[in-house]
């Protein structure tokens, strides 16, 4: 099975620096071949992958790439690792794939902006971010991709920092994914201290915390805490209310944050730690209840707003209740 989600996950940051560093004096035309080649590459690597696990038995489409090791310490290793498999690769094909459309989209939009190099730039590091969210093979690495993510939306909403009410909806989505941000990193904790390991499955650096499960005294905890990351990140009650504030950025902003992108991290990261959910029946209550509530209240509003975007808002988070 070909694996190239480190290519994946190498092109965006790349049009990032490059952006980065020398994205002012460039030509309009070079900034958006820099952007688009960096997303459209990796969206090619991610379609190549994919179609390889499709052709692979399905016993055999999980595939760990441990890119270095970080530390070691007696019997504990954590590894910078790239985790492809079947949940891995359908949202690696999302993220680039929804990103590379709304990448094209930006090129006219964003046209006239004075601000044209920086938001391309800020544009591949959100997918960059995205990628590293859902590949990575350890909590840790997640939790890295889970904080950059939410920067990438804070510089993003807030791109027309001349505006007040764009700053103020930038820094409401930035505490709101800080409560969430702390919630993970306590569950991480709790999950080191009974399991010993933050990785998720064995990678060749001892047994992975999906592989020595037990349901003990934590691990309603442990879920509480991820279903609370999952709710700021996601917009479930009650942490929804920096999702309709979040078009006050530019439109292809709103696009990428609603369109099956950063508000789905919360969602991928219930389905990722499956086995753990399974194990917590009054956290799997818990889930079921909000987002069946989130849905319903979400729509309701939706139904009295008069301005679209917040329509369309609204109807995002009742659609994420749905799936949660």
């Amino acid at each position: 099975m070909t694996n190239l989600t480190l290519l994946v996950l190498l092109f965006p940051l790349l049009g990032f620096i490059i952006l980065g560093l020398a994205g002012r004096p460039m030509p309009r035309r070079g900034i958006v071949m820099v952007a688009l080649g960096a997303c459209g590459l990796a969206f090619l690597c991610a379609a190549i992958s994919f179609f390889s696990m499709l052709a692979t038995p399905v016993a055999a489409r999980t595939s760990d790439q441990v890119v270095y090791t970080w530390v070691v310490s007696g019997d504990f290793q954590l590894s910078f690792g790239q985790l492809f498999d079947p949940l891995s690769a359908v949202m690696l094909m999302i993220v680039t794939g929804v990103g590379f459309i709304i990448h094209v989209y930006s090129a006219g939009y964003m046209d006239d902006d004075p601000g044209f190099w920086r938001f391309f730039a800020y544009l591949n590091f959100f997918i960059f971010a995205m990628v590293l969210l859902v590949s990575a093979d350890n909590f840790l690495f997640l939790l890295v991709g889970w904080g950059l993510v939410g920067l990438a939306s804070f510089l993003l909403i807030g791109f027309w920092y001349q505006r007040p009410s764009a700053v103020a909806a930038a820094k409401k989505a930035l505490v709101i994914n800080i409560i969430g941000d702390f919630a993970l990193m306590l569950a991480i904790f709790l999950m080191f201290k009974d399991f010993g390991t933050l990785n998720f499955h064995n990678n060749g650096n001892g047994i992975g915390i999906f592989e020595q499960l037990a349901a003990n005294k934590t691990t309603n905890a442990i879920c509480l805490l991820l279903f609370v990351a999952c709710a700021a990140k996601s917009a479930q009650l009650p942490l929804y209310m920096w999702l309709p504030d979040a078009m006050e950025g530019p439109t292809p902003v709103s696009a990428l944050i609603h369109a099956a992108t950063m508000i789905t991290a919360g969602v991928y990261l219930v389905a990722r730690a499956n086995p753990l959910f399974e194990l917590a029946s009054v956290t799997l209550n818990i889930v079921a209840g909000i987002g069946g509530l989130t849905a319903i209240f979400a729509a309701t509003i939706a139904v009295f707003q008069l301005d679209i975007k917040r329509v369309l808002a609204y109807s995002t988070i009742s659609q994420l209740g749905y799936m949660f």
